[in-house]
Parts: structure tokens; sequence; C-alpha cells
């Protein structure tokens, strides 16, 4: 079984795949850390992220793999270098190349494939997992996504003015809504959830009981 969570930077996403995973035990898959990864690899070894070319490649040679709750580049942990707003906004550069998502498009349905798993991303239901059995896609407003983002930072003692902050949140958007391969935008059948009001646990509740009912169904099938 394959569940998508689509949605913008900061809309909890990530943090709900994690724990919807955790509730169902299946398998977390954190597309955007793999963008992060070849953003943090361009930077890590002189490459310029709008060098559509040479940032492909860096995707094309770069191994990613995942241990628990850690991202490893290449064998390196990279958990928290990925992290970083420079590598975030790096990232949406690169997630703009299309030879980049097909590569990492590539990647994402062969770790899934005999799996059960939930995915999140930008795309998961609309392209890499077009037939997925439960699609969601998880949004909030700007303002709201640049408190969570602000304070996520803070916690790393990073200090990055919250105006600065809702700024890239908005150009981010911008440029995942109107890149030409893969733009952010809903699935048709994916379920709308607005998380700018909500708790985790709230969210987590929706979907896991969205999904439970999605197996019942596929059981009484069978």
């Amino acid at each position: 079984m394959i569940v998508t969570i689509d949605g913008p930077a900061g809309s909890g996403k990530s943090t709900a795949a994690r724990g919807l995973a955790k509730r169902l035990d299946f398998y977390f898959l954190d597309t955007g850390a793999m963008y992060r990864a070849v953003a943090w690899a361009c930077t890590n070894n002189g490459v310029d992220p709008q060098d559509a070319e040479a940032a492909a490649r860096v995707a094309r040679e770069l191994t990613i793999s995942f241990q628990d709750d850690r991202v490893m580049a290449d064998g390196t942990d990279v958990t928290e270098a990925i992290r970083t707003a420079n590598v975030s906004q790096i990232a949406s550069v690169v997630a703009m190349i299309p030879d980049v998502r097909e590569e990492l498009v590539q990647q994402q349905r062969r770790v899934a494939q005999g799996l059960k798993i939930v995915t999140e991303g930008r795309d998961q239901g609309t392209v890499v997992f077009p037939d997925a059995d439960c699609k969601f896609f998880v949004t909030a407003a700007a303002e709201k996504r640049a408190e969570r983002r602000h304070l996520e930072l803070l916690e790393k003692h990073e200090d990055v003015p919250l105006e600065e902050i809702l700024e890239q949140i908005k150009a981010r958007d911008a440029r995942d809504e109107t890149r030409e391969v893969s733009p952010l935008v809903a699935a048709q059948d994916a379920s709308r959830i607005d998380t700018s009001s909500l708790a985790t646990e709230d969210v987590l509740d929706v979907l896991e009981n969205a999904v439970r009912k999605k197996m019942a169904q596929q059981q009484g099938v069978n």
C-alpha cells in the first residue's frame, strides 16, 4: 500500500508523514531529504546548483540512504546539515531541474517496490505514484508556515528573521508552483488538509482514520 502526502514547504507534511508511518508501521520515505541531500552535495563539492548538467550529475552519482531517522549521503550523516535555511533554498533550485527530478523519481519508485509506505513531497500523488492507494495534500497559511520554520531554526541555534523566512517561503512556493516539471499541485483525488489551526496529533488522527478506512475497504474486496 502506498500513501502519498504532498504540500508546500512548512505545511507539516514531513512531520505528518513520519508520524503516520509510525502509527501504521509503514516505511517512511522523506523525498524532500533527497533533494536536500543533492543540494548539500552541490554545495559541498563546489557545484553551481543552477548548472543543470552538473547538478544532474551530482544526483546520479550521489548515494542517498536512510538509516532509521538519519539521512546518509555517500556514507556521510547529513541529517542536520541538510536542514539549514541555505540548503533549503538551494534544494528548491535543484528541484526545478528536470534531470534531477527524473533521477530522484526513479529512485523513489525503486525504494517503494513491495513496501507498505508513506511518502511525502510535492509531486508524490501526481507524478511519482499517481496510482497510490491514499493521497493527501497538506497545506497551511504562509505566515503559519514561516512561524513553524522560525521556531525550528531557533531550536538549532540558527537565528533567521521571521520576515526573511516568510519571504523565502513565498519565493519557494512561487518556484514550486510555476516550474515546468512536476509543479506543486494537489492531485485531483487527494484529500486536502489545512493544518494552520490543527495540532499534530489531530492531523495524524485524520490521516490514520482515512488510511485505515481504505485498508478495511481493500480487505473487504479481497
